[in-house]
């Protein structure tokens, strides 16, 4: 069986969960099928991996049109394959185009969901209309639609109630754990700034709406004055969102110390080794199917402190690898807090109750490894994933 796995992100170019998933996804599937790789952006070197650039005569489009002049590049190169899997609204034109085309399954990986990111309209104007309207024929005329966690699924039915919900199975992002494992190295650390000595929280993920950063920024002002953040935040949405994060950051190194923000994609053993001497993780999304992130940070044996939302409560075991912060959220789509004072206090509350135990954190960092190594390996997903694509093949 030949596979074509379609996706915006594919190493080196990978700058979020969606990418890191294909990446280590396809390293499992290629133990058991022929897997062909179409991607956006700089030819690669990798033996069957193709890249695909924005056609000349879009420069400067609407992103979601540039998406669309690829997308009709990687239809028209799929012919011969038995099945295509695209990965997010990016991928998902292209996959849809190709079963039309050269009449094959379409399965479809959902690691977000366009009718829950309405912030994104900041980002594609109307464009974001488009990438909805792609999502939305793609998710109910695939054949298959992978959701990367329970939480996930129950999303994307709730948002696409005609989509036929026995199509919709749940297999769950991995890690890598030979990879992302405890590593020390002091250099790192004194390079980015950072104190070994200090008890400290690190926050790691793009700077979107998505991801609750705001809100960190302003539970950060009401921890102990000892503790040191380290921001791995970067790659923002918008120049608006960048200004608000910039500005947040820079009133709370003006009043405390110990702020350290990293704002380039760190390379992955500079980043284990910033994880492996830090106190606690935390994940203050708003929305997050899953979260990679917690993962890493798990498999370094870092507790992570989430928000109780999406996916999170399936990969933190509350009181146990770590703490939920909880929250209630309005049903806009926009997964704000209802009362963001409270959610604020309470993540700055979960936060000094774990940074101000090391005991206790270094048991429920313990339990993280341990957890991470049980449930999230990618040979057990990679063989669940190629399980799916049998089941329309034959």
């Amino acid at each position: 069986m030949r596979v074509d796995v379609i996706s915006r992100e594919y190493p080196p170019e990978v700058y979020g969960g969606a990418g890191v998933h294909v990446a280590e996804l396809v390293k499992g599937l290629r133990a058991h099928l022929d897997v062909t790789v179409r991607c956006f952006g700089a030819p690669r070197s990798e033996e069957g991996v193709f890249a695909y650039r924005v056609p000349a005569e879009l420069d400067g489009a609407n992103p979601a049109l540039t998406t669309l002049g690829v997308d009709l590049q990687i239809a028209e190169a799929t012919a011969g394959t038995d099945l295509v899997h695209s990965h997010t609204w990016y991928a998902n034109a292209a996959g849809r185009l190709s079963a039309l085309l050269h009449v094959v399954p379409h399965v479809v990986t959902a690691h977000s969901l366009e009718p829950l990111r309405p912030w994104k309209a900041e980002q594609l104007g109307g464009g974001y209309r488009v990438s909805s309207w792609i999502e939305k024929d793609a998710f109910e005329s695939a054949d298959a639609v992978i959701a990367v966690s329970d939480g996930m699924r129950r999303d994307i039915l709730r948002s696409y109630p005609a989509l036929d919900e026995s199509k919709v199975t749940v297999v769950y992002n991995g890690i890598d754990l030979e990879k992302w494992k405890p590593h020390y190295d002091e250099e790192v650390l004194a390079r980015h700034g950072i104190d070994s000595t200090r008890p400290t929280v690190v926050f790691v993920g793009r700077i979107t709406r998505q991801k609750g950063l705001p809100y960190l920024l302003r539970a950060i002002a009401l921890l102990p004055a000892e503790v040191q953040v380290v921001l791995c935040a970067g790659a923002p949405d918008t120049p608006a969102i960048l200004d608000e994060v910039s500005t947040a950051v820079r009133a709370l190194q003006e009043t405390r110390g110990g702020i350290v923000w990293i704002e380039e994609i760190l390379p992955q053993p500079s980043l284990t080794a910033i994880l492996t001497t830090a106190t606690v993780f935390v994940c203050p999304s708003i929305y997050e199917p899953l979260g990679i992130v917690n993962l890493e940070a798990m498999a370094c044996g870092l507790p992570v402190v989430g928000t109780a939302t999406g996916g999170i409560p399936e990969v933190v075991d509350d009181g146990v690898t770590g703490l939920l912060v909880p929250i209630d959220q309005l049903q806009d789509g926009t997964g704000t807090p209802t009362d963001p004072d409270r959610f604020v206090t309470d993540l700055a509350r979960a936060l000094t109750e774990v940074v101000t135990d090391p005991v206790r954190a270094a048991r429920m960092g313990e339990a993280g490894r341990a957890r991470a190594e049980a449930e999230f390996s990618w040979s057990s997903i990679a063989a669940q994933t190629a399980g799916i694509y049998r089941s329309l093949v034959g």
